[in-house]
């Protein structure tokens, strides 16, 4: 028998398999136009919407419900140079030394390089953070369960909520991105888990002529 308290089931709405359908295909028809950009304008973005965005992130399964995340949100110009300046550092010995000439086959058709202008052009970087342990008021640590998993998922509800509000992202992940710590103040028991970009596109955004794989490519079904 569980002993902790519970509550009934908040809010939750059934629908006809009609609307089911309708509101499965119009989120589809919606997030299928989400695309990865690396050309920001420097247009403001109100900072209510990224809160809004984040309070959605914020509501993401964790292991245990214990939230394993830390969402370091940048929109101060000095503070952005100094993380596009530590990125391009790695990002130089990266694909200098650090790539294979597989894994530089397989981003070429990204167009990417080590130049990363849009970390000081966009109006926001967020910096999500992995938190394998949580601390107690008294100073005990917690252990975090699945904070991988969890962060992964709270990532990919903020760039949907992101999506959905009408601004663009980019997943940027230099490796390794302990700088983030020292430059945003973080503590050592956090790992970077990557560097969110956000904005509007620039108005003469590109992006690569690229498909994605069908459902029969990635689903199976198993029915007995």
């Amino acid at each position: 028998m569980n002993n902790y308290p519970t509550i009934p089931l908040p809010e939750y709405r059934e629908y006809s398999v009609e609307e089911m359908r309708r509101r499965a295909n119009d989120f589809y028809a919606d997030i299928k136009r989400r695309r990865t950009v690396r050309e920001f304008s420097d247009r403001p973005v109100p900072r209510d919407i990224i809160d809004t965005a984040l309070r959605a992130a914020g509501t993401a399964p964790s292991g245990a419900n214990l939230q394993p995340w830390h969402f370091a949100v940048v929109s101060g110009p000095d503070t952005k140079k100094k993380i596009r300046q530590a990125a391009e550092a790695e990002e130089r010995e990266f694909y200098a030394h650090r790539a294979s000439a597989e894994w530089l086959a397989a981003l070429a058709p990204l167009g990417t390089d080590d130049q990363k202008p849009f970390l000081e052009k966009a109006p926001y970087l967020i910096a999500v953070f992995l938190q394998k342990f949580g601390e107690l008021p008294d100073g005990r640590k917690v252990k975090h369960y699945y904070p991988a998993e969890s962060t992964g998922l709270a990532t990919g509800i903020l760039i949907t909520a992101l999506h959905t509000a009408g601004l663009a992202t980019l997943t940027h992940t230099p490796s390794p991105m302990k700088f983030l710590n020292e430059i945003l103040g973080r503590p050592k028991s956090e790992r970077p888990f990557l560097l969110l970009v956000v904005g509007y596109p620039a108005d003469d955004a590109r992006v690569p002529d690229i498909e994605r794989k069908s459902l029969e490519e990635f689903t199976s079904f198993i029915d007995t």
